[in-house]
This record gives C-alpha cells, structure tokens and sequence, in this order.
C-alpha cells in the first residue's frame, strides 16, 4: 500500500515506521524535520515536512495514498499536567487530526482508510468490570480529549474513508514507553507496585500494536473503535510482581498515591487508576495476538532471544 504517516518519529511512531517498510508498504512521513527523521528511520521512507497546524504542500501526499495512519500527539505523562500543558495535549492531537481530514476533504482522490490513534483514557477511571468497545465515555481530562479526538477523525466518515480508531493502552516494548521509567527502581532493587495495587493496568506488546495497525489495513470490515489491548489485563500488583520475575529483582516497595500527587499532581490519577480493558473487536474478527500474556511480553523486551535486536531492548 501506498501510505501516509502522522507522528512517526516517536516511540511507538518509528517502531511502526520500520515495520512497514520491511513489509514493503510504500511510507511517506508527515514530519516536522525531514532531514532529522532521515537520519533516525533511514533511507526507504520517504519524508514530506508539515507542522501539523497548517495546510502545504504535504497535502499531495494524499493523493497518492491508499490509507492514512495519524499517531501524532505531544506525550501525555512527560510532565505535570499544568493548565498549559494540558492544552498543548489536547491541540497537538484536535488541530492535527483536524488538519488531516480538511486535507483529505481537498484532495483529488481520497485514501480509502483512516487509523487515528487514540488511548483507552476515553472509558476514564474504571473500576473491575470489563471495558469493551461498545463502553460508554467515562468522565475525566483525558476521557474528554479522546471523545474530542475522536469526533474529528469521524469527520472523514462522511467523505467516504473507513475510520479505525486505535484505543491504544499501555505500550510495551523497547527502547522507550512507560517501562523505560518502571524499571528504574527495580534495577536498583526497590521497585514495586502504585498503590492502591488494585488498579487494572491494560497493556500491549508493541509488536501486536503494530500487528493490529496492519490488521486494520487489509481487513475492509474493521472500523470505528478497535481496544488496542492485550487480552490478559492484570492489576498493578501483578504487573509489577511480573516484572520484577523477568528482571530477577524484588516488588516490595509500594509507592504511595499521596507520594505521587505531590510529585506529579493531576497527572498520578492516569497511574493510580486504571480500566480492565477487552480488546473484544480484534478477538472477535479473528486477530491472533503474539503476546497475549504478560510475563513472555516482558521476557521478550529484557531477554530476547537471539535472532532480535539486542542493542535496541531495554536492559541489554
């Protein structure tokens, strides 16, 4: 396929980069520095600069593409969420999906896919009852700001395109994401759980992420929300017990939630709570998840297996 790709320079944006391009998709980069974003995804892409607040040359590449992939958005817990940070969050995400689907209005032949990413944050703080697709939004910053979200990608509904949208949870895999900070304390043998513990985590090993990316391409039927999730939820507790197994270090320092609030405000309630997400469309039009359990997932990114990357998973 021909496609064009929003927000592909961070963690989870090169990842997929790269794997489309091994799987020979043709992937121009929607970028604000081209030749930065050359340096770090190589030569088979091809890169078009924009700054995702304004309409360019970029809008050609639409033209030309056969589905359009949109994964920018500034980091939502690189920091506390003050009140301007909380609104360059939501504007890098509403303007560039905006932006895209005004494009795609203009263009002269339309892709026929839209993948706008967006969190499992729209079902808001949950409590042990499982989350489906069919869940209604929850209340909360982050579940305003993916129902925002997601209501500008369903624009391109009306112009014809499939919108998928990726209800992303916690992304695991190597070289960055949540576990680059996890494992930070575990390392130096006082890691453990966020209190109250109990809180659901719902997590995905980057590989099905981008499995469900390519899913989601060739599969006409997928649309609208898709929990981009694996099918084994656990509770804090058990994520952190699991991640000490694979690292071979103890869990027996909880962080307490008060600890968190003085340290991160807003932002600690996205850690001391949490939703037990279902990934029930991917199971039920037939996706196979690679890593459909935790403790291989962690074992795969601490302790691959010879035949992968080394040099890029954490702890190597």
């Amino acid at each position: 396929m021909n496609i064009a790709l929003a927000g592909g320079t961070g963690f989870i944006g090169q990842a997929v980069c790269d794997t489309l391009a091994q799987h020979n998709h043709n992937l121009t980069v929607l970028t604000r520095d081209p030749d930065k974003s050359r340096h770090n995804l190589g030569p088979s892409v091809n890169y078009v600069g924009w700054d995702a607040r304004s309409a360019g040359a970029w809008e050609k590449v639409l033209d030309s593409a056969d589905a359009v992939i949109n994964l920018a958005g500034e980091p939502i817990a690189d920091g506390r969420w003050t009140k301007s940070r909380k609104h360059r969050i939501t504007e890098s995400r509403i303007a560039s999906t905006r932006l895209l689907t005004e494009g795609l209005l203009r263009a002269s032949r339309r892709p026929r896919t839209l993948i706008n990413a967006s969190a499992i944050g729209f079902y808001g703080a949950r409590d042990a009852s499982p989350v489906t697709e069919k869940t209604d939004a929850g209340s909360g910053f982050l579940a305003d700001l993916c129902v925002a979200w997601e209501r500008e990608a369903l624009k391109a509904e009306s112009l014809g395109l499939r919108v998928v949208l990726l209800r992303i949870g916690m992304v695991l895999g190597p070289g960055g994401g949540a576990l680059t900070r996890m494992v930070v304390p575990f390392k130096a043998f006082v890691g453990g759980p966020i209190l109250p513990g109990s809180q659901w985590v719902s997590w995905i090993h980057i590989d099905d992420l981008i499995g469900l990316i390519e899913w989601s391409l060739v599969h006409e039927h997928v649309k609208g929300p898709v929990n981009a999730v694996a099918p084994a939820p656990v509770t804090m507790r058990e994520f952190c017990n699991a991640l000490g197994r694979v690292l071979s270090r103890p869990s027996w320092l909880p962080v307490p939630e008060f600890m968190l609030r003085l340290g991160l405000g807003e932002l600690s309630g996205l850690m001391t709570t949490g939703q037990r997400v279902e990934p029930a469309t991917a199971m039920r039009g037939g996706y196979t998840f690679k890593y459909p359990a935790l403790e291989p997932a962690l074992q795969d990114i601490f302790h691959p297996m010879p035949h992968t990357h080394d040099d890029q998973r954490i702890g190597a």
